[in-house]
């Protein structure tokens, strides 16, 4: 008999060939190579460590503090704007709605349901990727 961990390894096989998982990659790869996104994510972590630091001072200089929030921000829309992070945004979101599928399907199965019939609930939202701004998966 194949085990429980011997089926989960095909499965994660499966993944990998699968086309959201391989846009995923795809995109993943086209943004470690994107020089300047890469730059934008230094100046990006540089300001956020500037700001802790500031932040963590006795007395923190608020115009500073101020100073530092808008040019993260407008770094991080930037960012945000760059063509390959809008494609590696839309492929994790692809990849993290397939695993969440999954992860529903094999809970449905752990409760006691037919794995070869059960289906999880649909919602009529839509996963930006962001958990955040989510009131949870169900």
């Amino acid at each position: 008999t194949i085990s429980v961990i011997d089926l989960t390894r095909q499965l994660g096989a499966a993944i990998q060939q699968d086309e959201r998982y391989l846009a995923f990659a795809k995109a993943k790869e086209a943004n470690e190579k994107d020089e300047a996104l890469n730059a934008l994510m230094g100046e990006i972590q540089m300001i956020q460590m500037n700001y802790q630091m500031e932040a963590s001072k006795e007395t923190p200089d608020s115009a500073k503090m101020q100073e530092f929030e808008a040019e993260f921000n407008a770094k991080y829309e930037a960012f945000m704007a760059n063509e390959n992070m809008q494609k590696y945004d839309e492929a994790r979101a692809a990849v993290d709605s397939m695993m969440n599928y999954i992860m529903q399907i094999l809970g449905l199965c752990v409760n006691g349901a037919d794995p070869a019939t059960c289906e999880p609930e649909q919602h009529d939202h839509s996963c930006d990727g962001s958990c955040s701004s989510c009131s949870g998966c169900h």
